[in-house]
């Protein structure tokens, strides 16, 4: 008999302990204030990249990202070594630059284009359609004002 009651209190304890006690499960998420994230609306999800801009994002990771960073922003892991450091390639200032200028200054580097010398050039390295796919995904890394 005291075994089957030494077992009983056993089998509830773990239980309130699972459980987290005698409260509601959700009785935690009640009582503690909302997060700012839990609060947002949510967001809505970019546009799917079409094939040009998905082989232009491959390209980019490649030779681009150690500087520029993941999200063009100039962050990239090399970018604290840099001086000037990399330009921020989302911003709207940047994004009203033509495709042909783009182009310009991937194919002859920084110093082709009269910006910083850091940057190499890239027409020898990578295809005309190499070039042309980064240009359009560079136009996917557009902030939104």
């Amino acid at each position: 008999m005291r075994a089957a009651l030494k077992g009983a209190w056993i089998v509830a304890f773990l239980f309130l302990g699972a459980c987290g006690g005698a409260r509601h499960p959700d009785a935690s998420k009640a009582d503690k204030p909302k997060s700012p994230e839990e609060t947002k609306a949510p967001v809505a999800s970019p546009a799917p990249l079409s094939y040009e801009e998905r082989l232009g994002q491959a390209t980019f990771r490649h030779y681009c990202q150690t500087c520029h960073g993941e999200t063009g922003a100039g962050d990239g892991f090399n970018a604290f070594n840099l001086d000037p450091h990399p330009r921020d390639l989302s911003d709207p200032v940047f994004q009203k630059k033509t495709d042909a200028d783009l182009r310009d200054a991937i194919v002859r580097g920084g110093a082709g284009v009269g910006l910083s010398p850091l940057m190499p050039p890239w027409g020898r390295t990578l295809s005309g359609r190499q070039i042309d796919d980064v240009v359009s995904y560079l136009r996917t890394l557009r902030k939104s004002p």
